[in-house]
């Protein structure tokens, strides 16, 4: 899953520790009056209808001075996802107002959202926030075949209306499914003790789920208790995953799943070598796929295919995407027509 995010105000300014003292709130969509959530969900959708349209120029003059100086990754999302939303209906999904007036300096700080004495409390952490008054707005585009998440960070500390300070985008789909089926499915896998399947479709439905990596809920935090009772040891993180298969060895740096024309496949980055054409590429790219395949049979059923990169220092990467059933039975050679994903280089 390519992740397009900006980080609110990343950069900007100094990071200091918020204490229990720091004096912030949280108002929810419930708690708003009339007239409030009506400013808000308005000025949302105004600077969502700006993102469906692709209008760079209009989204930028709405955006806080400090952000819109620095509007490169904002406006590299909106590209990515515009094509998905064109024709989409926007709805806002959640409401948050944040209170951050009373903050001494940019702090981290942690906004507790919820109705008085309820258990479901949404938190938000965000970094480097200065003092001001805020929100967080979670939009949906749906009624197209890739429906996605809009969440926008907004600023109402200089007057004048709220402003865009950060935005944020993911897919509500993967495989033509949403986070809720990666869940139930991810229990089914764990079930049967297939933990590499259990535990890659855990991450898809937190990834589907979560609008923004600074939010957390009782039903997320359940998810990643969930998901930490089957991870499988050895992934890759800091250090490489190591496959061995018929006197070869690779180093996997990256396992995470993503989308090819519809189906959901396992995409894997490792540590190719310099080889001296795609022959020898693909060669080498099909030897990753059977070795993880050999080691982690259940994968096979989880996943339409695999989608590997080769990476090299220096040189585009090379991609190659294969379903199941031709790297279990028998891969075609650099010249065989089929209907997956030919070798490539990428940038």
């Amino acid at each position: 899953m390519r992740r397009h995010l900006v980080r609110f105000l990343a950069g900007l300014l100094p990071v200091a520790v918020c204490s229990a003292a720091c004096a912030v709130s949280c108002t929810t969509e419930s708690q708003m009056t009339a007239a409030q959530r009506m400013a808000l969900e308005q000025s949302a959708l105004a600077l969502a209808n700006n993102v469906r349209a692709g209008n760079l120029t209009a989204l930028k003059a709405q955006t806080l001075p400090g952000v819109a100086a620095q509007f490169t990754g904002i406006a590299d999302s909106v590209q990515a996802v515009q094509p998905f939303i064109q024709r989409a209906t926007l709805t806002a999904d959640a409401l948050y107002q944040l209170n951050a007036t009373d903050l001494a300096a940019a702090q981290e700080a942690q906004f507790f959202c919820g109705v008085p004495g309820s258990p479901l409390i949404v938190t938000l952490t965000i970094p480097n926030l200065p003092p001001g008054q805020y929100a967080l707005a979670v939009l949906h585009a749906t009624g197209v075949e890739h429906p996605q998440q809009l969440s926008m960070i907004l600023s109402n500390s200089g007057g004048g209306g709220w402003k865009l300070a950060g935005f944020f985008t993911r897919p509500m789909t993967l495989g033509g499914h949403d986070g809720v089926w990666f869940w139930q499915q991810a229990r089914a896998y764990a079930a049967k003790k297939q933990s590499w399947n259990a535990w890659f479709y855990y991450q898809t439905a937190q990834y589907l789920l979560n609008p923004v990596d600074f939010l957390s809920s009782p039903n997320l935090q359940k998810l990643l208790r969930e998901a930490e009772d089957v991870q499988p040891s050895g992934l890759p993180d800091e250090q490489p995953m190591h496959l061995s298969s018929d006197g070869q060895g690779f180093d996997i740096t990256s396992l995470h799943t993503g989308e090819l024309a519809g189906q959901l496949d396992l995409i894997v980055n490792f540590r190719g070598a310099p080889e001296p054409d795609p022959v020898a590429e693909r060669a080498e790219v099909t030897a990753v796929m059977r070795a993880l395949l050999q080691q982690h049979p259940e994968l096979a059923l989880g996943f339409h295919g695999l989608w590997v990169y080769a990476d090299v220092p220096g040189q585009p990467a090379f991609a190659l995407e294969l379903p199941m059933s031709q790297i279990q039975n028998s891969v075609p050679s650099a010249g065989q027509q089929n209907t997956s994903q030919s070798g490539k280089k990428t940038g």
